[in-house]
């Protein structure tokens, strides 16, 4: 295994970006990224009609206006910045897509939209298997920028982890894509780098929330393409000890720069990346695993709860606990592990219509979530960024009996879904938004995408209107 200098390490990375083709990925590891970028096209189509998303695309395209690269579900188009902005925003748009771990970043949201929009403008034709090896640079930069700043230890602190690891990794996958040579992803990845940001806050009911990792896929792309035209970023970006990227986004936090390239095109951090069975934020899924199999296992329901104890990481504890108020906004509730155990005991699913605007009011709801306590478990933050997914959840009967269960992560991070589960995700979540035909022309399309050798097929597909999945 190669050392790196530590004052090399941005220009290695650039010099990897550059030279990955796709006979360098392994084909389990190409595989994987067609279904990562299927699920993410999948939250898309969900999300593009869901009222926030409308409010963004009204009020982006009054002051973008028409452009060449389409608005997946709506049969409008957009310039390209404006188009991976929205497009990151939908599939942001319900807490559906993908997940990182251990760097708490969304990698989907970051690439089906920057990728689709570059390829509409790239300079050269784009085919399947180059969409396909640019997103697995994106898929392999993220999480490497993120476990260098300690992962969810940004989220604790009070930045949204995703767009500030995700945007300098938008520049490195759009520039593979645009075949820059190194110099110019050194460029891409610094122009993205300078641009990171997303205040955490936005989840207790900001929509700002749903569209931080469009900023960062739009924000990427622009990286990307000003480098292409010999426009230039800092150079050494990652290196830098004052002013550069983890000199000012780890300051006093001690970032590991090793990680940005530590087994670099050995170990494959697109195989970690987890897809979600529920519509709420990653850190309550193992919550949410244990509740639904106490429902099972015990014949759960509300009437027969006193209460419901969890416990948590730091990271999940603060991300996810506050003393919930109404009026609730779907993103708060998304985020909230009170109201989430809440549906689940009641519904004994977690998706679309449990954050419905219906349900949000419910007085079922807000009677057992007003039974339901968070704790902080520092035992959990001991095992470190591996161990902080560790949850229990203890339910007290109103016989006095106490069920339990604990979970060291989510089930879906310790046994990552298959293809075909992902496929059939796909379509449980597109059912009634896009008629079956399409559904399965878009499966077609990304099951045979490293046979692609013109993405204007796909792109038509996924720009067609489709239906809100609150009004089926």
């Amino acid at each position: 295994m190669t050392t790196i200098a530590e004052n090399e390490r941005t220009k290695s990375l650039a010099s990897w970006v550059s030279g990955l083709q796709a006979h360098d990925i392994p084909p389990a590891v190409l595989e994987r990224a067609k279904y990562l970028l299927l699920d993410g096209v999948g939250c898309a189509l969900v999300g593009a009609q869901l009222p926030w998303s409308r409010v963004a695309v009204e009020a982006v395209l009054e002051f973008e206006g028409e452009g060449s690269e389409p608005i997946i579900g709506w049969g409008r188009t957009a310039s390209a910045p404006a188009a991976a902005l929205l497009n990151g925003t939908f599939i942001q748009g319900f807490e559906l897509d993908d997940f990182h771990p251990t760097a708490p970043v969304h990698t989907a949201s970051l690439l089906v939209p920057s990728l689709l929009a570059a390829a509409g403008v790239a300079d050269t034709s784009v085919t399947g298997i180059d969409l396909l090896t640019a997103a697995v640079v994106g898929c392999e930069v993220a999480p490497r920028i993120g476990l260098a700043l300690h992962g969810a230890d940004m989220l604790t602190r009070g930045w949204h982890s995703g767009p500030v690891f995700g945007t300098p990794a938008v520049g490195a996958a759009v520039a593979n894509l645009f075949r820059l040579d190194e110099e110019q992803v050194e460029h891409a990845v610094a122009l993205g780098a300078t641009q990171a940001c997303g205040l955490m806050a936005a989840q207790f009911g900001a929509m700002s929330k749903r569209m931080h990792h469009g900023f960062a896929a739009r924000n990427g792309l622009y990286g990307a393409l000003l480098a292409r035209r010999g426009y230039t970023g800092i150079e050494n970006v990652f290196d830098l000890p004052w002013g550069g990227y983890f000199s000012v986004f780890g300051e006093g936090h001690d970032p590991d720069a090793s990680q940005l390239t530590s087994e670099l095109g050995e170990r494959w951090e697109t195989e970690r990346i987890v897809l979600k069975p529920y519509a709420a934020q990653g850190g309550l899924h193992a919550s949410i695993d244990i509740i639904l199999d106490l429902c099972r296992d015990h014949d759960l329901e509300a009437d027969d709860v006193r209460s419901i104890e969890v416990d948590l990481s730091e990271p999940i504890y603060h991300h996810s606990w506050w003393k919930a108020e109404r009026p609730l906004a779907p993103i708060g509730a998304q985020m909230h592990i009170g109201y989430a155990i809440a549906v689940a005991v009641l519904d004994k699913q977690v998706l679309a219509q449990q954050f419905s605007p219906s349900r949000l009011v419910s007085e079922d709801v807000w009677d057992l979530l007003a039974r339901v306590t968070a704790n902080h478990r520092t035992d959990f933050d001991d095992a470190g960024p591996i161990g902080r997914g560790q949850t229990e959840v203890r339910v007290t009967l109103r016989t006095g009996k106490q069920l339990s269960g604990s979970q060291f992560a989510s089930r879906s991070a310790m046994r990552p879904l298959a293809s075909e589960e992902i496929v059939q995700k796909f379509r449980a979540l597109t059912a009634g938004v896009v008629d079956s035909a399409r559904q399965r022309a878009i499966v077609e399309r990304f099951a045979t995408l490293e046979e692609c050798v013109d993405l204007g097929d796909l792109r038509s597909l996924l720009a067609d209107p489709v239906g809100s999945v609150f009004e089926l």
